[in-house]
């Protein structure tokens, strides 16, 4: 083979190469390869996008649950006006939302070029009283807003755990009614002493009183008393 043919042969073989890194390039995108976060995420129009989006149940959960559970979601708004979070249902259950206060409120308000985290301390809450979910596993979950927009997106359902990252994320354990303690023990009633019953003789107390002559006894004279009407003895 001559000098120029192997030059050509050479040339050609590194173009060959060269393409074929060049498309293995274009390929490993991350739109290529479908790659996703690790949490549901959703874009809804072309201001409202939602991270992070979970499903946490109580500590201690696992395998199939029925039960409460609380949704976490990060919800950013790149409008210039604001967006109303009306509802957000997973399965057939559907989300109370309360302040980060605790009062319940209809709605929750994403500000104009602002974002809102729910679920955590001092974050609005969305909570459910009795999803059917898997621990592990996926949960459809829909956003609906108040502009009649919706999105769909299937967030991981994760426990309630000191090892994870969720911790202090799921539902509230009910609170658990204080013991009361043993009734003191009731001292009997003093007893009133017993009221004679009318027409009873009280018992005198103490000594006992002279009785007062009759009317009409003669009262007994006194000894060396002369008696009234008599004749005193002559003196010798």
């Amino acid at each position: 083979m001559s000098r120029s043919l192997r030059r050509g042969s050479i040339a050609a073989i590194a173009a060959l190469a060269i393409a074929s890194l060049s498309s293995c390039a274009a390929s490993n995108t991350p739109d290529t390869l479908q790659i996703k976060p690790d949490n549901a995420a959703a874009t809804l129009g072309t201001n409202l996008r939602l991270n992070n989006i979970v499903i946490v149940t109580g500590v201690g959960t696992s395998g199939d649950y029925t039960g409460p559970a609380n949704v976490v979601v990060n919800i950013s708004n790149t409008a210039t006006t604001p967006a109303e979070l009306q509802s957000i249902t997973v399965g057939n259950a559907s989300a109370t939302f309360a302040d980060a206060a605790g009062a319940p409120q209809s709605s929750i308000v994403i500000p104009a070029g602002s974002s809102v985290a729910i679920g955590g301390q001092g974050n609005p809450s969305a909570s459910l009283s009795a999803a059917a979910v898997h621990i592990g596993g996926f949960a459809n979950t829909t956003f609906a807003f108040k502009d009649g927009q919706k999105v769909d997106a299937q967030a991981g359902v994760s426990p309630d755990s000191d090892k994870g990252l969720y911790k202090g994320f799921g539902p509230t354990p009910a609170a658990v009614p204080a013991k009361t303690g043993s009734p003191a023990a009731t001292a009997p009633a003093a007893t009133a002493p017993a009221t004679p019953a009318a027409g009873a003789t009280t018992p005198a107390t103490g000594a006992t009183a002279p009785a007062t002559p009759a009317t009409g006894a003669t009262t007994p004279a006194t000894p060396g008393a002369p008696v009234a009407g008599s004749t005193a003895p002559a003196a010798h």
